[in-house]
């Protein structure tokens, strides 16, 4: 950790504009360990912020810092040591359809330094394990329900041992059974593991369930920015409604 950037992640007065303002003047920091909720609704910068934690996208102004690093206008060779430690679980689970489910984890564990021939089952099967999919060890991704898919893409994700997991719409198109499931996964993955982890959901029982913290957008901009524990007293009108609309659905 450096003293100029405290934080692991760190959106400093960041915009993007494409056809239109997308992130305008957004501040916000996810602390090592901690998890962070990116809330909105559609069409507010929250897959955009995302991209520009991975760094596929660039600010037009502002900082983006990611792992204690200033990656605004970074070369190529530091987003791939980055990327070494913050790995991202797509809402597609953007599995390889042609691979097992086994395969689609060794893929991704060969990058691994540590990766041994003769441990290579045993770390796919505690992989498993970990987020309950040991039976479909030989499954393909076209057997799998969406959430078995996120799951999986979760255990992959994990076998490059990142320090940082962002989650995009983990719980989007699933039954309430597997967004339970899936919820229950990433917390036991954050007290266990201690990763740091962003979640960009519109679902407000994610957001109380897994995170510390959660960033609230309205176009392009912050309207909230604290601890969950204290977003309903948040006076902001469009966040009243927000919380009133999920409320009134459930």
């Amino acid at each position: 950790m450096s003293e100029q950037y405290p934080h692991y992640i760190e959106f400093r007065n960041v915009y993007k504009t494409f056809d239109y303002p997308v992130l305008a003047d957004v501040s916000f920091f996810v602390d090592a360990g901690e998890t962070v909720a990116v809330i909105g609704r559609s069409g507010v910068g929250k897959s955009v912020s995302l991209g520009h934690i991975m760094g596929f996208l660039q600010p037009d102004q502002g900082h983006v810092i990611v792992a204690h690093t200033d990656i605004t206008q970074a070369a190529e060779d530091v987003l791939r040591r980055i990327r070494r430690k913050v790995t991202m679980v797509f809402q597609s689970g953007a599995l390889f359809d042609s691979l097992t489910v086994e395969e689609n984890i060794l893929f991704s564990l060969e990058l691994r330094e540590d990766y041994d021939e003769q441990n290579r089952e045993d770390i796919v099967n505690g992989l498993l394990d970990l987020v309950d999919l040991r039976e479909y060890k030989s499954a393909y991704p076209s057997d799998l329900s969406t959430g078995f898919k996120r799951a999986v893409a979760i255990s992959r994700a994990l076998a490059a041992q990142p320090e940082c997991i962002l989650y995009d719409e983990p719980t989007t198109m699933v039954d309430p059974i597997m967004s339970d499931h899936l919820s229950d996964l990433m917390l036991r993955l954050k007290r266990q593991l201690r990763l740091t982890s962003v979640v960009v959901t519109h679902d407000l029982d994610l957001m109380r369930k897994v995170a510390d913290r959660v960033v609230v957008l309205h176009e392009g901009r912050v309207i909230y920015f604290g601890p969950v524990s204290e977003v309903e007293r948040c006076d902001h009108p469009h966040l009243r409604e927000f919380l009133a609309l999920d409320r009134v659905e459930v």
